[in-house]
């Protein structure tokens, strides 16, 4: 049995939605497994829980709503920002743009070490913790009540029925072989453009069954809208590579820990409906460290099992 730790319905108020360093929208995965492993941080710090290990996390989005504007007409989409005090003269001080949305999600937590005292006591613990965290840089103001959930290996009932705790939402998983596959079809391309083909949309006039285009006379056609594969394809920030090799930079915050430059990882990602899950790693995100490309990233279990 796998037991899971599941927190339903978490509203999180001011979320940072700058999901990549190229696009805003959902939250980027680091952000919810840092908020996981600051979760498993506080309750290490109880006796109870000392040897608790929270290892994996599934999202389930119910509800996002980017703090974005567009008045009619307009093209392109403006941030709502914040107002910041005024300065000494009354002049608006300078800031830099930070996109937020609020959000709804249901965590589905992993976790590898489990006493069976802590069905009960262990949602306990979390409530007031869950009060006082932020979650994506955002704040938390309500969630249902957390609980202990167990998974039965290869039992496609208890698979459905935890599925269902998580709907009505979009669970997000992980679309990188879809680009190594582009990348392999198409060896001119190299990984962006193969993102940027799965997120563009491609309006074409609509042929009939001659090929021949779809005429509504007045030299009008019928025109269609396409992705070049069906699904809801997102830009997901996954983590970091590193650009410098590991050495000790000048004023840095801890003054025993290696450090590097780094720049971020943007993958491919897709939200699913939760029944569409065949198997439970599809949607379960971990870290993952690869010292020979320099790569600290999140990625899902079914990825892990195929490196």
């Amino acid at each position: 049995m796998r037991p899971f730790l599941l927190i339903p319905h978490i509203r999180i108020h001011n979320a940072n939605a700058m999901s990549s360093p190229y696009s805003i929208g959902f939250p980027a995965m680091t952000a919810w497994l840092g908020a996981v492993h600051a979760l498993q941080r506080k309750l290490q710090q109880l006796p109870d829980f000392e040897n608790l290990c929270l290892s994996k996390v599934g999202i389930s989005c119910h509800q996002l709503e980017v703090q974005t504007h567009r008045s009619k007409g307009d093209f392109v989409s403006s941030i709502i920002g914040t107002g910041n005090p005024l300065d000494k003269d009354g002049s608006r001080p300078s800031f830099i743009e930070e996109a937020r949305c609020h959000v709804s999600v249901s965590l589905l937590i992993e976790m590898s070490e489990i006493d069976p005292e802590w069905e009960e006591s262990l949602p306990i613990a979390i409530a007031p913790m869950l009060r006082q965290m932020k979650m994506a840089a955002g704040d938390v103001l309500s969630f249902r009540e957390p609980k202990v959930v167990y998974l039965e290996e290869g039992n496609a009932s208890d698979l459905k029925a935890l599925m269902q705790r998580l709907m009505l939402g979009h669970v997000l998983v992980e679309k990188r072989q879809l680009l190594k596959d582009y990348v392999a079809a198409n060896p001119d391309k190299d990984v962006l453009h193969a993102l940027l083909a799965h997120l563009q949309i491609q309006h074409r006039v609509a042929l009939d069954g001659n090929q021949e285009a779809i005429a509504l006379g007045n030299n009008q056609y019928q025109w269609e809208a396409g992705r070049l594969q069906a699904g809801w394809f997102v830009p997901i920030a996954v983590g970091f590579q590193g650009i410098s090799p590991l050495g000790m930079a000048l004023n840095q915050r801890d003054a025993d820990t290696p450090h590097r430059f780094a720049e971020s990882v943007v993958t491919l990602g897709e939200f699913v409906m939760p029944y569409r899950i065949e198997n439970i790693d599809e949607m379960l995100w971990q870290y993952h460290v690869d010292t020979e490309q320099d790569l600290y990233v999140c990625q899902t279990s079914v990825a892990s099992l195929e490196n």
